[in-house]
């Protein structure tokens, strides 16, 4: 039997209307966007005496609980920087587990994912992913792809400086074709050619474990948003 699209629909809104009134937030205010610099994973870990993978993998229940958070009070995109370029330099050994972390996550989340109408998306460098990471990760963002409730942006092999780089090494390679010209190109134009290029900037950034640093992360994007530090470790 098929679910009535409208019945579907007016129990999401319900939901969300439950959930918005149980936390007291108003929806007017209600940010778009919320990008969130995950800190902490290591500490969280070390003063638990445990090793930081431990720590790896405490935080992948918060990243659950964080998007069916958001999801439940109608988010419409919420960006987690996952794993940055500078990231490769950690031992190999923590490297390698926390891929194996991300192929787990990407195949058993994707039932939740479906249930709670999440899309998913990925910015940075994906080629230079592990290819079963890749593959995974194709696979959950196409399954995704027409859903119509929160957009989770996962940002992965990524670096605020390598992302404007990419983005005008591609507006050259335009400009040589003959497709673009110099003239053309402005702040608006250039956003385009973005790993973000078709998401709304972020209204608030977040970031835990108390470090007062954007760690090379949406450089561009976050001009304007407003930012807010907790010293809560994420896990």
């Amino acid at each position: 039997m098929s679910t009535n699209p409208t019945k579907q629909g007016e129990a999401i809104n319900d939901r969300r209307a439950k959930a918005l009134q149980q936390y007291g937030l108003d929806p007017a205010k209600l940010p778009r966007h919320v990008a969130i610099i995950m800190d902490g994973n290591g500490r969280w870990a070390k003063k638990r005496g445990l090793p930081r993978i431990r720590g790896h993998r405490a935080a992948v229940k918060t990243v659950r609980d964080t998007v069916e958070f958001s999801s439940e009070i109608g988010l419409q995109y919420l960006t987690l920087y996952a794993f940055s370029i500078e990231n490769w330099q950690r031992p190999k050994s923590e490297v390698s587990a926390l891929m194996r972390l991300l192929r787990q996550y990407l195949v058993k989340e994707r039932p939740r994912l479906m249930k709670n109408k999440v899309r998913l998306l990925c910015i940075g460098r994906r080629k230079g992913l592990p290819k079963e990471v890749q593959d995974e990760l194709s696979k959950t963002i196409n399954l995704t792809r027409r859903n119509r409730g929160l957009t989770v942006v996962v940002a992965l092999n990524y670096g605020g400086r390598t992302e404007i780089v990419d983005a005008a090494k591609e507006c050259v390679r335009k400009a040589l074709r003959g497709n673009l010209s110099v003239r053309q190109i402005d702040e608006e134009l250039f956003s385009r050619f973005l790993y973000t290029g078709d998401i709304p900037d972020p209204d608030l950034l977040i970031r835990t474990a108390g470090e007062h640093r954007i760690s090379n992360f949406l450089l561009w994007q976050i001009s304007y948003c407003e930012i807010w530090i907790t010293p809560v470790l994420w896990p």
